[in-house]
């Protein structure tokens, strides 16, 4: 094997560059796996576009987190795992004993280890990731269904902490990968999922993941007022998800859950942004707000069980595919908002 291989390296604000860089060195208890496929994700966008992202990744540093492929070295001390074996390593992993870990947070970890790179041939695993959250992947699931892991676990945690039960009416905020995801997983657990989306091309896509209705803020002039006309009694959602990170969506969501209701925020906004919220009504409608961020090694393994069982398709969210050389494009695609929901980047093209 070569010394060199080709990554992509973020650099700054819609600064990524195709180079030639070391292929990493391996020390005790880690992976060298070779990529096999790289999926393109809302989180890598708005790195991209912002340039950082406030806990993951400071540039310059090797770019994406969504991969799956084969073991082409194993380290010093690595157990359980062998050369050849097809693995989808997550993006990160808690330290199993700090404050947060003791309390089942694992998500909150105070030294919650990070690894990107999956925008390129090889990436180095590091031994806790190897450890906690490198799963071998079954002959019948696909490198690309194998890839979804990480996002399905977010959401998975985000409906489960929200707190969920069969029959509710769920509205969520956001057409895009993370939204449309949210969409399946809660019309699949039993609930009345209503979409609420931006562009033209996400109504199909939101039918297509299983919405009981869909509302197109493009199209009618009071969002907030026809959520709520389309939920029982027209007193709003019982659970409102905003998956799209923008303090007017925010705002939304507290306006179109019911009395008694769950918000939770999962899209993350800029770095300092604040919202102004109605605290009248929050707290006389007892308005419960909460926030998901992440996954945890639990939900992983319930998201990569799910997708074992067939039981979610990932593929349903794989609209295209493209090599690692045309990255930027494809990001800029994304920015220009052409309804892909995510591409399978191929680094060996």
């Amino acid at each position: 094997m070569t010394s060199k291989m080709t990554a992509a390296v973020l650099y700054g604000k819609e600064d990524v560059k195709i180079e030639k860089v070391p292929i990493p060195c391996l020390e005790q208890g880690e992976l060298l796996v070779k990529v096999h496929v790289a999926l393109t994700c809302g989180t890598d966008l708005k790195v991209y576009q912002r340039g950082y992202h406030a806990r993951m990744i400071v540039p310059p540093a090797l770019f994406g987190h969504e991969l799956a492929g084969t073991i082409e070295q194993i380290g010093p001390g690595v157990h359980g795992f062998r050369k050849g074996m097809r693995v989808v390593a997550l993006n990160s992993a808690p330290c199993q004993t700090c404050f947060y870990c003791a309390r089942h947070q694992e998500n909150l970890c105070e030294d919650l280890l990070f690894n990107n790179g999956a925008y390129a041939e090889y990436i180095r695993v590091p031994r806790r990731i190897v450890e906690l959250n490198t799963l071998v992947i079954p002959p019948h699931v696909s490198f690309e269904d194998a890839a979804m892991v990480e996002p399905l676990a977010c959401v998975l945690r985000g409906l489960h902490e929200t707190g969920v039960e069969i029959g509710d009416t769920v509205a969520v905020i956001g057409g895009g990968p993370i939204g449309l995801m949210f969409v399946h997983v809660a019309q699949a657990v039993g609930c009345n999922v209503i979409a609420v989306v931006k562009r033209e091309s996400q109504i199909a896509d939101a039918r297509r993941m299983g919405a009981h209705e869909i509302v197109h803020t493009s199209s009618v002039q009071r969002p907030v007022e026809t959520v709520r006309a389309l939920s029982p009694g027209g007193r709003g959602a019982d659970v409102v998800i905003e998956a799209v990170g923008r303090p007017d969506a925010w705002v939304s969501a507290t306006e179109m859950v019911r009395k008694g209701g769950t918000v939770n925020f999962f899209g993350g906004c800029a770095k300092g942004t604040t919202v102004a919220l109605d605290t009248n009504r929050l707290h006389y409608s007892e308005v419960t707000l909460k926030a998901t961020f992440h996954h945890t090694p639990d939900s992983v393994r319930k998201a990569f069980a799910l997708i074992a069982e067939k039981k979610i398709r990932p593929t349903d969210y794989i609209t295209g595919e493209a090599p690692l050389s045309r990255l930027k494009q494809v990001l800029e695609r994304m920015m220009n908002r052409n309804g892909d929901i995510k591409t399978a980047i191929i680094p060996g093209q």
